[in-house]
């Protein structure tokens, strides 16, 4: 949700700043800008629509050798040039990009800018008219830029420039993800590694309420007292390849298609020099030590929760919990005396996330982040954490964080079991084993579940998936698939709920896909299925090998009952996919969304 980058060196930045951008689309964005500067002073570019549109309009005859840019996710103001990024004071003097929301931004308006004529509806432009206004009653730059920071309460991420000093990029953040790029002759600004990959692979973590002064040659890093900060760069373990298409025509099906090798590679890296799966021993005693585990997450992260929740349960025995953080934050529960937080999110950042984890600190609780990426702010303030190795995720839609999600989920279920002196009956490596080789199977199978996708979903205006136990929060999670990209209104349902309201939506060809992967409850979601084609609906029935009918519209793998989300949420990836790219969506892209939700 919305990325900033910047630059400051001896090259041209505009290319630098544009691929940067580039890199950065990922995380969702609904308009996009640059500004850089040289000897005669800033210029500023910026589009509503894609980084395509704002590559249109920058003047390539503009040398500069530093530069801001970035990617907008609309909060306050609707998408458009003008609310678009940079954002200036009114002499021009300053420049500014920002990730976050300004929370007070109303009343500083009315306490500090009374007689300012403000050009957007952006909580952006606050800052920077601030800062002007400092500037003019005497302050320098930097103690205006402190000034005004002190004044915000909310989140940010700040990239600012100031035309009378083209050799400085002054910077800040709290709450929202910021690094700052080491390179020889030139450092960079970037929310995300990935985006600055292509200069340097060294970063600088930075944290909350601290200001850096970034300058081609050096990086002073301050807290707002101005005390001076130390901090070691570390280096970025990603490779370019892995944030590339390839031959893909989106990143989504590649990022599908690498679920299996994900899988075998969460095994490797998880297994001991004696096949034995492993973790952190603290981790394993926080686990013992607990009397109730909460799940904390959101979107698809949540119900992978919703799985890890019935592993943890099922081969642990330990109570569990699994809370929608935005809901959590503002309404939590009664806890247990001896709590454990388990906060899933593939980015490390989601802002709601994070406010729960601060929250749960300072009552004095223990917190597990299990994430896609080290170094994240949910890593870092947690007190252990559990990788998902899974690469960079790109598409917004997530395929195969999810499924590392329940990999790593059920890693944790079955140490903690064992050292808990639990027997289970089955091989978690082996089974782990077989679930990537069904997952290759079903990978191969893309001409069928286009064709199911086009039989089922090409005109439809809604769908409803449908499941017990295990299924139905698979269903949950392929119904979010299907609305996130193909703009489809999709719904996931408890397969015995049906009779309690949500028939009363049947119509005829209403589309009902039914999972059927459980031994214990396959007659009864078969008789749900049954229910519905009664009142007109048109049925695909996706079951497991061993429980199949002639009826079924797709049968997967046999695999161990307990790890079946693993492959049967493959088929619903798939068709949601097909359904998108029929009706021409913006697979990688869909509207409105963002892939790092760093704002509350």
């Amino acid at each position: 949700m919305c990325g900033i980058v910047g630059y400051i060196g001896n090259q041209d930045s505009k290319e630098i700043l544009l691929k940067g951008l580039e890199k950065l689309e990922y995380r969702g964005y609904d308009s996009a800008g640059i500004a850089v500067m040289n000897d005669n002073g800033v210029q500023v570019f910026k589009e509503k629509g894609r980084i395509a549109d704002l590559r249109n309009i920058v003047d390539e005859d503009v040398m500069a050798n530093t530069g801001i840019g970035h990617t907008r996710w609309a909060t306050h103001g609707v998408p458009s040039t003008v609310n678009a990024h940079p954002h200036q004071s009114n002499s021009g003097r300053f420049t500014l990009v920002h990730n976050g929301v300004i929370e007070n931004y109303d009343i500083l308006k009315r306490e500090f800018l009374q007689g300012v004529a403000l050009k957007s509806d952006t909580d952006t432009e606050i800052i920077v008219q601030l800062i002007e206004l400092f500037v003019n009653e005497g302050l320098n730059t930097e103690e205006a830029f402190r000034k005004t920071l002190t004044l915000l309460k909310g989140s940010y991420a700040i990239a600012l420039l100031d035309a009378e000093n083209n050799e400085t990029i002054f910077v800040a953040k709290n709450k929202s993800p910021l690094l700052v790029g080491l390179g020889e002759t030139f450092n960079v600004v970037a929310s995300d590694a990935m985006a600055m990959l292509q200069v340097t692979d060294q970063y600088v973590e930075l944290m909350d309420k601290e200001i850096v002064i970034v300058t081609k040659d050096k990086v002073k890093i301050q807290n707002l007292s101005g005390d001076e900060v130390s901090r070691d760069p570390y280096t970025a373990e990603l490779d370019a390849s892995d944030i590339e298409k390839g031959t893909y025509p989106h990143y989504m099906l590649k990022e599908i298609d690498e679920q299996p090798l994900v899988m075998r590679k969460i095994i490797q890296k998880y297994q001991n020099d004696q096949g034995e799966l492993t973790i952190s021993q603290e981790i394993v005693e926080a686990m013992n030590d607990a009397d109730r585990i909460y799940i904390i997450a959101a979107g698809t992260s949540y119900h992978a929760g919703l799985v890890g929740k019935q592993f943890i349960e099922k081969m642990a025995q330990i109570p569990v919990e699994v809370h929608i953080s935005s809901e959590f934050g503002y309404n939590m529960p009664l806890l247990s005396k001896k709590p454990l937080f388990i906060f899933i999110s593939q980015s490390g950042e989601t802002a709601d996330s994070r406010a729960v984890l601060v929250n749960v600190k300072e009552m004095g609780h223990k917190a597990l982040t299990i994430t896609n990426v080290q170094g994240s702010t949910l890593s870092r303030e947690a007190d252990y954490t559990l990788l998902l190795h899974a690469g960079p995720e790109i598409a917004v839609a997530s395929t195969k964080a999810y499924t590392a999600q329940i990999a790593v989920l059920s890693i944790l279920a079955e140490v903690t079991a064992k050292s808990r002196g639990l027997e289970l009956d089955f091989n978690l490596v082996q089974e782990l084993g077989i679930v990537a080789n069904a997952m290759e199977v079903l990978c191969d199978a893309k001409e069928e579940f286009e064709e199911i996708s086009r039989k089922f979903l090409s005109t439809t205006r809604n769908a409803f998936f449908i499941g017990r136990g295990i299924d139905f929060y698979v269903g949950l999670e392929g119904a979010l698939k299907l609305k996130e990209i193909s703009y489809i209104q999709a719904e996931g349902f408890a397969g015995g709920e049906l009779k309690h309201g949500t028939i009363a939506l049947i119509e005829n060809g209403t589309p009902i896909i039914a999972l059927a992967t459980q031994e214990s409850v396959n007659l009864s979601i078969r008789g749900n299925v049954k229910e519905v084609v009664a009142r007109g609906a048109n049925p695909c029935i996706i079951s497991m090998k061993g429980l199949e009918t002639e009826e079924d519209s797709f049968i997967i793998p046999e695999v161990n009952e307990l790890l079946t989300p693993l492959i049967s949420v493959i088929p619903l990836q798939l068709i949601s996919y097909f359904a998108a790219l029929h009706r021409e969506c913006d697979v990688d892209k869909p509207r409105n969304l963002a892939k790092s939700v760093t704002v509350e």
